[in-house]
C-alpha cells in the first residue's frame, strides 16, 4: 500500500465518510465515486493533483497530508490545518521561542 493510500483510507475513516459520499464530495459522479475512491486506497491508480486537491478539501486536510511518509509529520500537517489561525501561532511561538 503507497503512502497516499495509506493517508486517504486513514483521513476518510477519521472523517466518518464512506468512499461513496468523500468521492462526491470530491465530485466524482455518484455512479463511480465509490468504485474510484476504492481504487485509489487499494493503490490500483493515483488520482492526478487537481483530485488529490478536491479530496483534501473534503477530507479538511492539506494535500502534504497525503505524502507523508512519516506519521508523527502527518499528525501534525493534519492538525495545524484543522486548528484556528490563532491555535497555529500559538504553536509556531511555542515551537520557535525555545
Amino acid at each position: 500500500m503507497s503512502v497516499f493510500s495509506k493517508r486517504l483510507k486513514e483521513a476518510r475513516r477519521e472523517a466518518g465518510l464512506s468512499q461513496e459520499r468523500l468521492g462526491v464530495l470530491a465530485g466524482i459522479d455518484e455512479m463511480s465515486a465509490s468504485a474510484r475512491m476504492n481504487q485509489y486506497e487499494r493503490g490500483k491508480h493515483e488520482p492526478d493533483f487537481s483530485m488529490v486537491e478536491r479530496i483534501a478539501r473534503a477530507l479538511n486536510v492539506p494535500v502534504s497530508f497525503f505524502y507523508a511518509e512519516d506519521d508523527d509529520e502527518a499528525k501534525l500537517l493534519r492538525w495545524f490545518c484543522q486548528h484556528s489561525e490563532k491555535e497555529r501561532a500559538e504553536l509556531m511561538r511555542k515551537v520557535f521561542s525555545s
